[in-house]
């Protein structure tokens, strides 16, 4: 059974042209269902330029410009626009390969670009070589140009490089491009898996996503081996936070495998200890590895919002610049009672009726626990709308993992990263040039939903949604 449920996969799974080597490579198996993707960047495009489907398209190709929503200007180059395009992203230049349905057409028009884009009144003339039709020509920008044809199969390169000195990468290329179209591509088993309108794979981080849309949503599916993510469950079970609604900039609630508790909670750690300068690290640990030896891995996390003019320049004032909360379910509530005892020897603890509150440089946090919940927080009312919203019963998850995003908070929250706060960060650009540049999109938005699960020996599978409001 196994044999046919593999061979009927990989059927199924879409098979790029990909060259060896790339870093990048980008897979539409047929232009002419690309329409719901750029119809969603088409929209998207209205309130961020770099969205738009003429940014990107024109690099799916070397030198020729593909409209993948209009068949005659596809069909005008000799393309195919029911054909698949892979585009292969090299250290050293790309290489795009295209299905024919006119190849000398395609030989014509990818002639008269070759020429104008080497600056010089050249005579290009093809060589073919067992089946193979090559051209190789400098280009004015740097670098060489050229393709490889056989059949209705055609592979366009070019590669970077100073002047017209030809540093062998041009040859290099088109090598490589003879090679892809003498061979029929293999299905690429790790694409079946997901949906989408387009693949877009980065083998050395092992990463695949499948994107795919519509004129107001964005559908994109993936799977990643070095994700840095705890450790998920595959399967789906009940969660003390079943039945919450999602609320807040981001919302988020998980089951986490053992292994992935103690990496979390080395992470919260790490933040505490950023925020509390003063708490002696080693009781620090202490008390981290006492309360994570206590944990079931059902986790939340609740970010309300950023607050208004937050100190982003410094570490306590990123720690507190957003109003978060974290959940967590626990074992045994006399351990962690006992687990936390040690706080309230730290600099600045006071006693709370149900835990501690550390005062430290920028804000307070608060460790409190009600029944089975342990609740860590840097705001004191989003602490306490999660301890009282937590409800008694558990409720099944579909995924180990499920979070929705508030587009707008985030569009508000980038807001509060100033002109000021990049000169004297420049770690800061980032999220200031994000909120020129996606700001309107975002506050566009509907909410990004979306989820995550393991997978059997290590890696996760993730989809994600996001909805665009009419435009106004």
């Amino acid at each position: 059974m196994f044999p046919l449920v593999l061979a009927a996969s990989l059927a199924a799974a879409p098979s790029p042209r990909a060259a060896t080597g790339a870093d990048t490579v980008v897979h539409i198996p047929r232009l002419d269902a690309l329409q719901g993707l750029t119809a969603f960047l088409t929209e998207a495009g209205q309130n961020a330029a770099l969205l738009r489907p003429d940014a990107w398209l024109a690099e799916l190709h070397p030198y020729l410009t593909l409209s993948p929503g209009q068949p005659e200007a596809l069909q005008a180059l000799g393309i195919d626009p029911a054909g698949a395009v892979t585009l292969s992203l090299r250290p050293t230049g790309r290489i795009s390969c295209t299905r024919l349905s006119d190849p000398q057409r395609f030989q014509q028009k990818a002639t008269e670009r070759l020429v104008a884009g080497s600056g010089k009144a050249l005579q290009l003339k093809p060589t073919t070589t067992a089946g193979v039709t090559t051209v190789l020509a400098p280009r004015e920008a740097g670098g060489q140009a050229g393709y490889a044809l056989k059949g209705q199969e055609a592979c366009a390169f070019a590669s970077g490089g100073g002047g017209f000195v030809d540093d062998g990468q041009g040859k290099v290329l088109l090598k490589e491009a003879s090679r892809l179209v003498t061979q029929t591509p293999k299905p690429d088993a790790r694409l079946a898996p997901l949906a989408g309108a387009a693949f877009v794979s980065i083998p050395k981080r092992g990463l695949v996503v499948g994107l795919d849309g519509g004129a107001s949503e964005l559908r994109v599916e993936g799977i990643g081996t070095q994700l840095p993510l705890p450790p998920f469950p595959a399967a789906a079970g009940p969660s003390p936070y079943g039945t919450l609604k999602p609320e807040g900039l981001l919302f988020s609630r998980a089951r986490m495998a053992p292994a992935g508790i103690a990496a979390a909670m080395g992470n919260v750690r790490a933040l505490v200890q950023q925020a509390c300068t003063t708490c002696p690290p080693a009781e620090v640990a202490s008390v981290a590895r006492a309360v994570t030896e206590r944990l079931t891995g059902q986790v939340l996390v609740a970010v309300d919002g950023v607050r208004s003019r937050p100190d982003m320049r410094s570490p306590q004032g990123r720690f507190f610049a957003s109003r978060t909360a974290l959940a967590a379910e626990v074992t045994d509530v006399a351990a962690m009672t006992q687990a936390l005892a040690p706080l309230a020897t730290f600099p600045g603890a006071r006693a709370l009726a149900d835990g501690h509150a550390l005062g430290v440089k920028g804000g307070t946090l608060f460790l409190r626990l009600k029944g089975r919940q342990l609740v860590l927080g840097n705001d004191e009312a989003v602490t306490d709308a999660v301890l009282a919203r937590i409800p008694e019963t558990s409720a099944p998850m579909p995924h180990a993992v499920d979070f929705t995003v508030d587009p707008r908070r985030v569009a508000h929250g980038l807001k509060q990263v100033s002109l000021m706060d990049v000169v004297g960060d420049q770690r800061l650009a980032a999220l200031f040039t994000a909120g020129i540049e996606l700001g309107p999109l975002l506050n566009r938005g509907e909410a990004i939903t979306g989820w995550i699960d393991g997978l059997a020996g290590g890696g996760h599978r993730f989809s994600s949604r996001w909805t665009l409001a009419p435009a106004r």
